[in-house]
C-alpha cells in the first residue's frame, strides 16, 4: 500500500433478526474493545455507523452521512480484497459466552456476477456474543473458515473470533459489529448521546475503552491510489491488483488513480500527476453531486515519446468546503 501523507480533519445473527428494533442512544458505558484487530484510519476505516435517524434518510452520530437507511451496526472496512486476504482479525470486543456461530459461506461480493443467494442469511459467517449482563453482540460477514469459536465457549475480550471475509449481503470486505442491549434494542456504541439542533456534540461518553467518538471519526477519506499503464478496471482497484510500481519507458501511458470513501456533495477530489522533476503532467478535479460511499478516479497522458526514467509522483486530495480532509500519494519508477 502506498505511503500515506496523513492531514486527518477530526469531527467536533442476521440482518433479518433485528428487522424493526428501535435504535437508542442511552447506553451506560460498557469498556467495548476495537472489535478488529488493524490501525484505524491506516489499514482500517469505517465506512458506516449506526443510522441515528428514526425516519427515510440516514445520518451518523455526529449528524454526518456515513449511514445508510436503516443500518444497524458499525462497518469496519479493509482497502480492498487483497488486504482482506492478507487477514485481519476480528476479536472480541467483550467478556461473554458464545451463542451461535455460522461457517462455510462464500466470501463473494453481492450484486455482481455469479452472486450467491443469501436470503435469511445475510449477516452471513458471524458469531453471537452475549455477556453476563444480556446486553448481545454481533460480528458478520467473516471470512468463510476462519469462525475460531464455537457455541458456548466462554471468550474473553481480544480474543480472535475470525478474520474479516466478504460473505453474507455485502460489497466491501468488512465487520459489522452491532450492539443489542437485554431488550434486544439496537444500541450506537458510539453514543453521542445529547446533540443539539446543529449537531455539535455536547456528550463525549461512549461505550468504547479503545476509541474515542471524537478524535477516531474519520469524516471520509482514501482507501488506496497507485499507478497504471492506462485506467484501472474497478474490479482490479476493489481486489488491490491495480497498483504497479514499475512501467517500462514505452509504457502506453502514465495514469494515477486513487480510490476514497465518505464523500459529501460538494466535495472535491483533486488528483495531481508530477514528473520526476516535480513539475506537473496532468490535473484532475471532480466534484461530487451527490453523496457517495466510495468514488474511484484517475488522471494521465499517453505517451507519444519513450518516458523519462526516474521516479513519478501522484497526489489525490479530498476537499470539503474549501478545506483539505485528507490526502495520499502514490509513486512509479520508470526504468
Amino acid at each position: 500500500m502506498p505511503q500515506r501523507f496523513r492531514r486527518l480533519w477530526r469531527a467536533t445473527l442476521a440482518a433479518g433478526i433485528l428487522a424493526g428494533a428501535a435504535i437508542i442512544a442511552n447506553a451506560e458505558p460498557a469498556g467495548l474493545l476495537q472489535p478488529v484487530d488493524c490501525q484505524l484510519g491506516e489499514t482500517c476505516f469505517i465506512q458506516q455507523y449506526v443510522d441515528r435517524d428514526p425516519g427515510k434518510g440516514a445520518v451518523d452520530f455526529t449528524c454526518g452521512p456515513l449511514s445508510y437507511d436503516g443500518h444497524k451496526g458499525t462497518d469496519f472496512r479493509v482497502a480492498d480484497l487483497a488486504a482482506m486476504a492478507a487477514g485481519v482479525d476480528v476479536v472480541s470486543a467483550t467478556a461473554g459466552r458464545v451463542l451461535a456461530t455460522r461457517d462455510g459461506m462464500a466470501d463473494h461480493a453481492q450484486f455482481g456476477r455469479n452472486a450467491p443467494d443469501v436470503e435469511g442469511r445475510e449477516c452471513g459467517n458471524a458469531v453471537l456474543i452475549e455477556r453476563a449482563d444480556g446486553w448481545q453482540f454481533q460480528y458478520c460477514h467473516l471470512a468463510r473458515g476462519s469462525v475460531a469459536v464455537s457455541p458456548g465457549d466462554a471468550v474473553e475480550p481480544g480474543q480472535k473470533l475470525g478474520r474479516i471475509g466478504l460473505s453474507g449481503m455485502t460489497q466491501f470486505p468488512h465487520l459489522h459489529f452491532q450492539v443489542r442491549d437485554q431488550a434486544g434494542r439496537i444500541i450506537d456504541p458510539f453514543d453521542a448521546r445529547e446533540q443539539n439542533e446543529s449537531c455539535r456534540l455536547t456528550d463525549r461518553r461512549t461505550m468504547w475503552a479503545t476509541l474515542s467518538p471524537i478524535a477516531d471519526y474519520q469524516p471520509g477519506g482514501p482507501l488506496s491510489a497507485g499507478f497504471a499503464d492506462g485506467i484501472p478496471d474497478y474490479d482490479d482497484v476493489r481486489a488491490g491488483t491495480a497498483g504497479l510500481t514499475t512501467l517500462p519507458p514505452d509504457a502506453a501511458g502514465l495514469v494515477f488513480w486513487a480510490h476514497f470513501f465518505g464523500l459529501r456533495s460538494g466535495d472535491r477530489l483533486s488528483l495531481t500527476l508530477f514528473d520526476p522533476d516535480g513539475a506537473e503532467l496532468a490535473r484532475d478535479a471532480h466534484d461530487a453531486t451527490r453523496p457517495r460511499a466510495t468514488q474511484f478516479r484517475a488522471v494521465g497522458r499517453r505517451t507519444r515519446t519513450p518516458w523519462p526514467p526516474g521516479v513519478y509522483r501522484g497526489r489525490a486530495v479530498l476537499l470539503r468546503d474549501g478545506a483539505e480532509i485528507d490526502e495520499i500519494e502514490a509513486s512509479v519508477t520508470v526504468r
